[in-house]
């Protein structure tokens, strides 16, 4: 258990990084944290399905200025390793993930609170043309936060392993199945917030396409995808068209009013 604490910790602290120090890999989406954690407990098809029930639910979270949003990736990992090591499926991941999720939350404002002090360090030595200084400024704060994830993922591993799982099995089977209807429910919210991202007035036209194609044509996901994409390019070409033809009468204008008149 010890050894898959660890483990466990690493894929978190792993998917923290992910847009500080790696890029936007997506490592740290829970569609990827769900397939890691299962490789870690031994079950990759519970973790796959797992992640991708929480990714329905997050897919909308993102930080926006100064706004931080929960916590996915602890939320995600000790969910989906919880639900794997219980042996109740989705809907007990659905339901220990959230909470855990906004919990972390605010260990994370609490390290980026922390790491502000840093930068202003980093300036200091900025100044003084210190570059070993400010090299070192620059890899405290990414440490930081591998170990607020790192650390509180492990900890609940080892500690909260059988006692979540004692809790879990002494909750009765009604209520875990009115759990899972209410879990069934929460990806509904997050398509809500990343249509609230995008959602506008000209784009809502292609939404309400998209619905009545599922809703009255009986088309998968996959399906509206690929007609969406034809869409969008039959869309491209037609604009670009135009807007060729639009610059060819522009240039036959300034030509007359030059004078450059053929009357062969």
């Amino acid at each position: 258990m010890v050894s898959q604490a660890i483990m466990l910790g690493i894929v978190a602290g792993i998917g923290i990084l992910d847009s500080r120090i790696f890029g936007a890999l997506m490592l740290e989406r829970p569609l990827v944290t769900g397939l890691l954690v299962g490789l870690v407990l031994g079950d990759v098809k519970q973790g796959v399905i797992i992640g991708a029930q929480l990714e329905l639910i997050w897919m909308g979270i993102a930080g926006i200025g100064a706004a931080t949003p929960p916590d996915v990736v602890t939320g995600g990992v000790l969910g989906t390793a919880f639900a794997i090591l219980s042996g109740k499926g989705p809907e007990v991941a659905l339901v220990i993930a959230v909470p855990i999720a906004v919990l972390a939350q605010s260990l994370g404002v609490f390290v980026r609170i922390v790491n502000g002090y840093f930068m202003h360090k980093a300036e200091k030595f900025a100044a003084k043309a210190d570059f070993r200084g400010v090299t070192l400024m620059m890899w405290i704060p990414p440490v930081l936060f591998f170990l607020s994830v790192f650390i509180p993922t492990f900890l609940a591993i080892i500690i909260g392993a059988d006692q979540v799982k004692g809790l879990i099995n002494a909750v009765p089977k009604t209520i875990l199945d009115g759990l899972g209807v209410a879990g069934n429910l929460l990806p509904a919210v997050g398509f809500a917030l990343l249509l609230d991202m995008l959602y506008s007035k000209k784009m809502a036209v292609f939404f309400f396409l998209g619905f009545l194609a599922a809703s009255y044509l009986g088309l998968n996901i996959t399906a509206i995808a690929l007609f969406g994409a034809c869409i969008a390019i039959i869309i491209h070409i037609v604009l670009s068209n135009n807007k060729n033809e639009v610059g060819n009468g522009s240039v036959a204008i300034n030509n007359l009013t030059e004078g450059e008149i053929d009357f062969d």
